[in-house]
């Protein structure tokens, strides 16, 4: 009988130290290769060991499913050939899964800073655009992943999988009782395998993170769990009180309100308690507004706010307009950056309102305030609108007009992600003077993408800034091809802008040009706040030119330039009027499943299922030193972290014309 069960088992037994030596080996790998964050060998014991925690929740998880179904064969021999086919192709399916996803962590780590994890799924929506760019601008990568994993799948994924499935097809003489008791004992070690704990939750990444370091706490997972992890979190729409914890609603409201700087009788709807009327600061005819949102262009690449000698012409601009120096993202992805702009709202930990079902239609949005204040509303785009979905967001709240790739007249330059800012801003040229024309104030959002990976650019517009050897060593070929794209990206500005200026449109719009989020979020601190400082400028303004040194968020600039434009600002928007002197200078930023909330005093940082810790935070040389933070400030952070998911929830940011 121990004969017969060592057959029962084997197959389990050799499945499961497979993926264990697998995912150890290629953990130790990526330790290794990213050491410097690692601060002492009691971490990387940390890793190892937290690892293989989650590395046997996934094996109880991948077991689950052929144990059920092996459970079933024992008890329908005749049917084995039919069930080795089965076993064979889920072997083969999860094996080449498990490989595929290790292999593609390096290039993730690099562009991220963290395992595959959300954004690895949310791409995949988009073969023909991810498609284009991983062809065009990393052939290299995809060539060693896909040699790699067509050598790893003849001589090991396949004979392996070949292997479990003829042995757990194998019959055997054992009573049924003794098979059926088995197959029960199997099926509970797999769910006590999954659930990785006795406590009173299953295991889940915060068990196992440890260090302020996001990228360490990231290694303890392996990347088909980080993924899995991702796509669960997704369909749960994550809420941010299951992350952070719980306040009470009204705590919430009435935190989140004074922190406004309103008065409380600016507030008058009970059922939406942000909707506030806000009164414009400029009193004329209402002016034009143009908001250029610039792709990934972070502070660390404009030499104005202390980065490289990139951009010109922005740093141009902070003379001639009001800039601001410490503008900081609500995200690191470009439909954060859409948010924050277009609709002022919070960042959360799910996706953004771009994405989310509930807010395709009847969300409130800038558009939708200026349209039913008499604009024409447009939103111009170089690729394809229906990436990240932005197409069916603008179209179901306040924008009427869409102009995209297949709208842009001859372009003379086409890369991955359409036609080059150049010719963006050539037809966004052609299409504020056919606004203008009409004799209606208009509202045009353009979004430039020449500034993205794989970094095509027209040959010959712009020289490479001369570096030192060393500088060359630092950098890389990737990052290189990054600057030339961000030098393309001023110049192709900097023309726009200069011929805007005679254009007959120009005397009467105001311009916002600002950036979604920058390049490369990635860092050893919890929240790399460095990274998501960017750049802004308001120009042809009533505002005096001034270089604005207060702390503010992505999401105070809408009701700025509402108030510049001279439309009254009634809205549930929580962001504050930057015209307004006295602010309460703060900073909202989402990185991951962490949240941060900056001051002057310096940041708060909330964490799944931990306390939230406090960190002094210095601007010039962007370092984090540890702090206590006072109730008040956790209660602050907490509270703003737990507004947008309440918002969400209980439509407090519908938009009703």
């Amino acid at each position: 009988m121990l004969n017969q069960l060592k057959l029962l088992t084997a197959p389990l037994i050799t499945f499961c130290l497979f993926i264990l030596a697998t995912l150890s080996i290629f953990r130790l790998g990526f330790t290794l290769w990213q050491l410097d964050h690692f601060t002492s060998y009691q971490d990387i014991a940390m890793t190892i060991t937290s690892g293989f925690r989650i590395d046997l929740s996934s094996i109880g998880y991948l077991l689950i499913l052929p144990v059920l179904t092996h459970s079933v064969s024992l008890h329908l021999p005749k049917f084995n050939k039919y069930f080795r086919i089965i076993f064979m192709a889920y072997f083969l399916i999860i094996l080449s899964a498990i490989f595929l996803l290790e292999l593609a962590t390096p290039a993730f780590i690099n562009e991220y800073g963290l395992r595959p994890n959300r954004l690895f799924i949310e791409y995949l929506i988009y073969p023909k655009e991810v498609a284009q760019m991983l062809v065009n601008g990393h052939w290299e990568m995809l060539a060693v992943v896909f040699t790699a994993i067509i050598l790893i799948s003849h001589f090991i994924i396949f004979p392996l999988a070949k292997k479990l499935a003829n042995d757990f097809t194998l019959e055997t003489k054992l009573s049924s009782l003794s098979k059926v008791s088995t197959s029960i004992l199997i099926i509970l070690i797999s769910a006590a395998f999954a659930r990785g704990t006795f406590d009173h939750r299953p295991i889940n990444p915060s068990f196992v993170y440890f260090s302020t370091d996001p990228l360490v706490n990231s290694l303890t997972l392996n990347s088909s769990y980080s993924v899995a992890h991702a796509i669960k979190a997704t369909g749960n729409k994550k809420s941010a009180a299951k992350i952070y914890g719980k306040m009470d609603e009204d705590k919430v409201i009435s935190i989140v309100k004074n922190e406004t700087g309103l008065k409380t009788e600016n507030f008058y709807n009970e059922s939406k308690p942000t909707q506030a009327i806000r009164q414009p600061t400029y009193h004329g005819k209402p002016k034009n507004l143009v908001i250029i949102l610039e792709e990934s262009l972070g502070a660390q690449y404009v030499s104005e706010l202390g980065g490289l000698e990139l951009t010109p012409n922005i740093d141009k601009l902070y003379n001639e307009g009001w800039g601001f120096k410490q503008l900081y993202a609500t995200g690191t992805r470009s439909v954060r950056g859409v948010e924050a702009i277009i609709t002022g709202f919070t960042p959360t930990p799910a996706r953004a309102v771009v994405k989310l079902d509930k807010s395709q239609k009847n969300f409130f949005t800038i558009a939708n305030l200026l349209k039913d204040n008499g604009y024409n509303t447009q939103f111009i785009y170089g690729g394809e609108s229906h990436f990240d979905n932005m197409k069916s967001f603008f179209l179901g709240n306040g924008f009427t007009d869409i102009v995209d790739f297949d709208d842009i007249e001859e372009p003379a330059f086409v890369g991955s992600w359409g036609a080059s800012d150049e010719d963006l801003f050539k037809q966004t040229d052609k299409e504020l003077l056919k606004l203008h024309e009409q004799g209606k104030p208009f509202f045009s959002f353009i979004f430039s993408s020449s500034n993205h990976d794989p970094f095509e650019i027209p040959e010959g517009v712009v020289t490479p800034i001369s570096y030192t050897h060393k500088q060359l060593n630092e950098y890389g070929e990737k990052e290189l091809l990054r600057h030339q794209a961000i030098q393309y990206a001023d110049y192709a500005l900097g023309e726009f802008i200069g011929k805007a200026k005679s254009q007959p449109y120009w005397q009467d719009t105001v311009f916002l040009i600002v950036a979604d989020h920058d390049a490369r979020v990635i860092g050893k601190n919890l929240v790399p706040i460095n990274n998501f400082h960017i750049p802004a400028v308001i120009l042809n303004s009533t505002h005096l030119p001034t270089k604005d040194t207060r702390i503010v968020s992505q999401i105070d600039l809408a009701p700025t330039v509402l108030s510049l434009v001279g439309v009254a600002n009634d809205s549930p928007m929580i962001g504050q009027d930057l015209n307004n002197e006295n602010i309460n200078q703060r900073a909202i930023m989402q990185y991951a499943s962490n949240f941060a909330y900056l001051t002057e005093a310096g940041a708060t940082i909330l964490r799944p299922d931990k306390p939230a810790l406090g960190f002094s935070y210095d601007p010039t040389s962007m370092s984090l030193q540890p702090r206590q933070s006072s109730v008040q400030e956790n209660e602050t952070a907490l509270a703003h972290a737990l507004w947008g998911s309440m918002a969400l929830k209980n439509n407090w940011f519908s938009y009703n014309n």
